[in-house]
């Protein structure tokens, strides 16, 4: 079965990219084993991104599936809630 998991709108790729990781944060999981601990949503003004592979990406090899996923879930749940906002302005 072929993969469909691609963005249907590519502008909004850093937002989510950026939600991910404050949501991360929130729960305590992006930024603490890093020494940085910088709040996400300034990290990228101040140059604090957490360690990195040598890609410009950080390592998040720590985390564990259901961390990762209560993230995703989490995504899931506020673009529902401000979907559902906007529906009922």
């Amino acid at each position: 079965m072929a993969r469909n998991n691609r963005t249907v709108v590519p502008e909004s790729r850093a937002m989510l990219k950026q939600m991910q990781y404050e949501i991360a944060s929130e729960f305590g999981l992006y930024g603490a084993s890093y020494g940085g601990g910088a709040d996400t949503e300034f990290a990228s003004e101040l140059g604090v991104t957490g360690s990195s592979i040598g890609y410009g990406t950080p390592y998040l090899g720590h985390l564990t599936s259901r961390d990762n996923g209560s993230v995703g879930g989490e995504i899931t749940k506020r673009l529902v809630k401000q979907a559902e906002q906007s529906l009922f302005k």
